[in-house]
């Protein structure tokens, strides 16, 4: 989580040293108090880099109250550079704490003479709408400056009228007539009319409400038919109907009208964007006869660009349930079903169609139909879409051009998706790719090869037979350096990675190799022995990575490398692992924890306090405690056969109802049993790690999810056949999960796994002899040895970032000092936060909620050593937030009964949108003093002086006191 922060603290800001929120806050505060306009205006810009950089409310209020000031007193200039800041800086608005302050020193300004000083503050009230919807001055003076003579603040009216109509139920009811009286009025200009129509579409608070602005639409729409009116009537119109949810059948029937009987170009473009809105965002509202009437509309114009439109909204319908609606029988309605293949007949028409365009969307119709029908009059269609994606990716792949570059990935997903779904199919594809590949532009054969390394992952039958191909292309590729080069011997290196199903063979490697040397940079090497990591060639990534060792200018990524290098090298050490040869599978794991503690060395010394590279630590260590474990379980199997248990060994532990003593000696029976127990504390190790990766993609999930089946997979098989076989249950470890297989490593793995579960089952059945299962023992875990272990995508390369912000009141001075508390009292501990996203935020999952947890303990007792109740020594509170704009915030009420220092931790985790839980952290420490209040205090000393309290102390209480 931490390396969410690396661009946090890049975008300090023009090259300023690095200051506290009060610093920055003040060298702003002095340039507003510059008597020059420059720095004036310079301090203002310069407000939203400094509510990035300190997201918390205190600092947000005091700015946005000194910002007030400046638009109170400066000028119009100064004005609109606080209302850019107030618009850039939205989602900060609601963490202002005086709104009331804030909204009464802008809304001042309302009152001046200069209308377009009141137009600025009409636009900063509609910016700050979110904040303050109900304020009935604000909806006041909205209301009035409608009615103004001056367009620039008329103009501005509208924008907050807009504003406040999204926000405020209120405001919308009372500002409909006025804004519709406004739009019926003969007096109003026709462009002012165009700017009050899209107010409407914010009417969506209530059914009556709704009702009453599609009729006064409705109205409009007629009475004035010009181009510009009817644009933007069915517009807001689409807007409403999507707000409000109720009328979209009715919206679609209207646009499919428009479409088909407007002559004018311009209208039937707008009734297409807009079909292709409602189209997205609610498919299941689509009838048949909309799609039918669509369909005819697309077969009858004679306009490519009207029918490319038109195509895209049936492509879009055909990858949803419409489609199956659209296909499905309906009783009674025979005539139609010859009419009803209208769409079959228009994307066969269309597949060969001149405009690369319109083919490609109708392709894509094609297979959206093939892969979801599985009616049987519809499998000839089979044949047409594969034709059909052939002959687009000849016509794309010869064009490098950026519009040929669209079409080829929008085909190329489609065979991905049809091979997936018909893999009968996959033959004849992957024939048609291999065999454009060499006549291909550069640009397009790296399209065509992810194509092909997907399909490989999907049905890895089809990879040997790529593998000569793909040699043959790898070796004429050509010496250029340029950039597509580059990116085509990556992606060629990835292809034949995935095609080789088993280790790569020295003729391969030569190859890739001597292409390296004569045409590759450093980075294309880096980037192919990543790959070669990713799918298990670790010879070939050793190589690679010994290579660079000596071509980077860093120690960090030198320190890097070489711990790649030694984790490969590791890794192929276990390779020579032969199933019945016992004591060199012990010599392998040796060698190969050698390299991985050379190579955890090195990763350590690879990470900086902005990169601390934790995920690659944690995963490398177990995989050492893991080999660890493999080796010691060897070793005690092979203590069990050279001593094995006497003979009697089976009547003895039925006797004494112990299963134990089936192991013989006591030694071994200890070590089976710390060897079981280390395996289920290794898994819940990997589900640790498991919970903390939030910004892993799936596949480094699920090789997380492998290795921690793996450590339970052993753990099971030493207490069924071992331990304790009478009460080991086999339905919980039975596969599932296989139908979505996503990697070879994940075949390879499962496999093993199957056959593993099915050794032990059979065996538990059998009663063996205690050497025989322990020899079933080694080989379960030299099978699970000999699958090449993946490195994915997460352990190089971070593509989403998310990291969690806390703040803590109150907070000491120094973080060692304690809070003071009177042990009659409750400390209120008010917890802040800010998510933190990189560039690229939700990419992988999405934070729903929060979670915080609040414990405190007892460090040291400072009052008397009598004994005292757990409960009252600890603390442990939980509770879940919502961040609203990436912000949330929360109270604890925490007793501090017994005197002395305690130690409060919050810690914070997250809750995805489907409801996981992923311990991200982080986690804050605070230390709080309960101390004795001075009533209780002089009561105790006088108590100990031997005087009775006074009639008057006795009565007196903590709450007399006050």
């Amino acid at each position: 989580m931490a390396g969410g922060t690396k661009s946090f603290l890049a975008d300090a800001g023009y090259g300023e040293q690095e200051l506290d929120a009060n610093s920055a806050l003040m060298e702003l505060d002095k340039g507003l108090r510059s008597g020059k306009l420059g720095e004036q205006c310079e301090a203002v810009v310069r407000f939203p880099r400094l509510f990035q950089k300190y997201p918390f409310p205190i600092l947000i209020n005091s700015a946005f109250l000194k910002l007030a000031d400046v638009f109170r007193v400066g000028n119009n200039f100064l004005r609109l550079c606080v209302l850019k800041v107030t618009q850039q800086s939205e989602k900060h608005l609601e963490k202002i704490l005086n709104v009331d302050e804030f909204v009464k020193r802008v809304f001042s300004v309302i009152h001046s003479n200069d209308p377009v000083a009141r137009a600025i503050t009409l636009r900063m009230l509609g910016s700050m709408a979110s904040i303050i919807p109900e304020r009935k001055n604000a909806h006041h003076s909205i209301r009035q400056s409608l009615d103004s003579h001056d367009n620039v603040e008329v103009e501005a009216a509208i924008f907050a009228a807009a504003n406040f109509s999204a926000q405020s139920k209120d405001f919308a009811a009372g500002i409909c007539n006025k804004i519709s009286e406004m739009i019926q009025g003969l007096a109003t200009p026709v462009d002012l009319k165009l700017k009050l129509i899209p107010i409407l579409q914010h009417m969506h608070h209530d059914a009556s409400l709704a009702s009453s602005s599609r009729q006064l639409l409705q109205q409009l729409v007629t009475s004035y038919p010009s181009t510009k009116m009817v644009i933007v009537t069915l517009h807001t119109f689409t807007l409403l109907a999507a707000s409000s949810l109720v009328d979209i059948p009715k919206q679609v029937q209207l646009l499919l009208q428009y479409l088909k009987n407007d002559p004018r170009k311009a209208v039937k473009r707008l009734a297409i964007q807009d079909l292709k809105l409602l189209a997205n965002k609610t498919p299941h509202t689509w009838s048949r006869e909309n799609i039918q009437a669509l369909c005819e509309s697309a077969l009858h114009t004679p306009y490519d660009s009207l029918k490319l439109g038109m195509l895209s909204v049936l492509s879009t319908l055909s990858g949803t349930i419409a489609i199956k609606q659209y296909f499905s029988s309906v009783p009674g309605t025979a005539t139609t079903t010859a009419r009803s293949f209208d769409l079959v007949k228009l994307a066969q028409e269309c597949c060969y169609h001149n405009n690369r365009g319109i083919a490609a969307h109708g392709v894509r119709i094609l297979t959206n139909i093939t892969v979801s029908c599985q009616e049987k009059d519809l499998l000839p269609l089979e044949q047409d879409a594969v034709f059909g994606l052939e002959s687009l990716l000849i016509l794309c792949s010869q064009d490098d051009s950026p519009g040929a570059q669209a079409t080829l990935k929008i085909t190329l997903t489609c065979m991905v998706k049809l091979v997936k779904c018909r893999p009968h199919l996959s033959q004849s594809v992957v024939e048609s790719l291999l065999t454009q590949l060499h006549s291909a532009q550069d640009a397009a054969r790296i399209l065509m090869c992810h194509c092909l390394a997907a399909i490989a992952m999907q049905l890895p039958v089809l990879a040997d037979g790529m593998l000569g191909d793909l040699m043959e292309l790898y070796k004429v590729i050509g010496h250029s350096a340029t950039d597509k080069k580059q990116e085509l011997l990556v992606s060629l290196a990835t292809v034949i990675f995935v095609s080789s199903q088993t280790a790569l063979s020295s003729e391969i490697k030569t190859v890739i190799k001597q292409q390296l040397e004569n045409a590759s940079n450093g980075w294309t090497a880096y980037r192919i022995a990543r790959q070669a990591s990713r799918m298990g060639n670790h010879d070939m990534a050793r190589e690679l990575y010994q290579s660079l060792l000596t071509q980077v200018a860093s120690e960090h990524f030198y320190f890097w490398l070489n711990s790649l290098k030694e984790f490969s090298h590791a890794e192929q050490c276990l390779t020579g692992l032969q199933e019945d040869n016992y004591s060199s599978a012990l010599s392998c794991i040796a060698e190969a924890l050698k390299s991985y503690h050379k190579g955890i060395a090195s990763l350590t010394a690879a990470s900086t306090p902005l990169n601390p590279l934790s995920f690659q630590c944690g995963f490398v260590k177990l995989r050492i405690d893991l080999l660890q474990a493999f080796s010691q379980l060897i070793c005690t199997c092979n203590s069990l056969k050279t001593s094995p248990p006497p003979a009697i060994a089976t009547t003895i532990a039925m006797t004494s109802g112990n299963d134990l003593q089936r192991c013989g000696r006591i030694s071994n029976q200890a070590r089976m049993k710390l060897s079981m127990e280390e395996f289920r504390n290794l898994a819940t190790r990997y589900g640790d790690l498991y919970q903390s990766s939030f910004d892993a993609d799936s596949a480094t999930l699920r090789n997380v999810e492998l290795q921690q089946q793996s450590c339970l997979l052993i753990s099971h098989a030493i207490e069924a056949l071992i331990l304790d076989p009478e009460s080991a249950s086999f339905q919980e470890y039975s596969s599932n999960g296989t139908a979505h297989i996503e990697s070879e490593y994940e075949r390879r793995m499962m496999s093993v796994f199957n056959h593993v579960l099915e050794e032990v089952e059979s065996l538990n059945r059998k009663y063996a002899p205690v050497s025989y299962l322990a020899t079933c023992l080694c080989s379960a875990v030299i099978a699970l040895l000999k699958v090449p272990l993946s490195f994915q995508r997460y352990f190089f390369q971070k593509l989403q970032s998310t990291s969690i912000k806390l703040a803590l009141s109150p907070s000491p001075r120094n973080p060692a000092e304690p809070i003071a508390v009177q042990n009659n009292q409750q400390l209120a501990l008010k917890v802040e936060g800010v998510v933190q996203h990189g560039s690229k935020p939700g990419l992988f999952r999405k934070i729903q909620s929060v979670c915080l947890n609040v414990s405190s303990v007892l460090q040291s007792k400072s009052g008397q050593d009598y004994k005292i109740p757990l409960d009252s020594m600890t603390n442990e509170m939980e509770q879940r937030v919502e961040p609203h704009n990436d912000y949330f915030s929360t109270q604890f009420l925490l007793n501090f009964v017994i005197l002395g220092t305690h130690n409060i931790t919050v810690e914070s985790s997250v809750i995805d949108s489907n409801g996981i839980v992923w311990k991200t952290g982080p986690k804050t420490t605070i230390f709080v003093k309960s101390l004795e209040d001075p009533y209780s205090q002089q009561v105790r000393l006088q108590q100990q002086q031997g005087q009775p309290p006074s009639q008057q102390q006795q009565q007196r209480t903590a709450y007399s006191r006050f």
